[in-house]
């Protein structure tokens, strides 16, 4: 009796373990991507080689892209391996509440105050201790996003934001690309670990 008991104990075990380590597993093909969506996305990839080809600040490594027109509640940030032309991993983001949620009507705006997500290439800076915790402050590349350090605009994550995908919309931000905590924790590793400036772009 006693050595079913200690089975029964060691399974359950090993089954608490795999669904606490499935959260921090890298997502690398839980998207299949239709024609569109990855045209826009390679074009934005070619967008970003030629900003850092002759620019030793960027990363040449990695980059990090949101697609708009994906519904907030699926992945649509993406972490874009550069040598190897592939998606590496991906997860939800919040955008800003000025912004709207119907992804066929969304506005954007690089005005103080309207609480939009901007469009447009973003250097990620340096990290700070905010009201969400550790964010990195994003520096606009673009003219549709050249407020973004004076409207507080950061990376940053939010326990409000679900790991998993979703049927419906998300929670929105005051303007800000917010992450899910646990995909965070992942983000947050790669650009602490680089030694140069990663780009994100966000694009519709």
């Amino acid at each position: 009796m006693k050595k079913i008991t200690f089975v029964f104990m060691v399974m359950g075990f090993l089954f608490f373990s795999v669904k606490i380590s499935s959260k921090n597993t890298i997502k690398e093909s839980s998207l299949i991507l239709d024609d569109t969506i990855e045209q826009k996305l390679l074009h934005q990839v070619r967008m970003i080689k030629e900003l850092i080809q002759t620019n030793p600040k960027y990363n040449k490594e990695i980059a990090f892209l949101v697609d708009m027109t994906i519904m907030s509640g699926k992945n649509r940030f993406f972490v874009y391996d550069l040598k190897n032309n592939k998606i590496i991993d991906q997860g939800l983001v919040a955008h800003g509440v000025g912004s709207g949620m119907a992804v066929g009507s969304l506005k954007f705006s690089n005005m103080a105050n309207s609480f939009c997500t901007s469009l447009g290439k973003y250097s990620i800076g340096k990290s700070y201790s905010g009201q969400y915790g550790k964010a990195y402050r994003l520096y606009g590349l673009d003219e549709t996003n050249s407020n973004a350090l004076s409207r507080n605009i950061v990376l940053h994550k939010y326990d409000k934001v679900p790991y998993e995908e979703q049927g419906s919309p998300i929670c929105n931000s005051m303007g800000c690309p917010m992450l899910n905590e646990t995909y965070y924790n992942r983000i947050e590793k790669l650009i602490d670990q680089s030694k140069s400036d990663i780009i994100l772009s966000i694009y519709y």
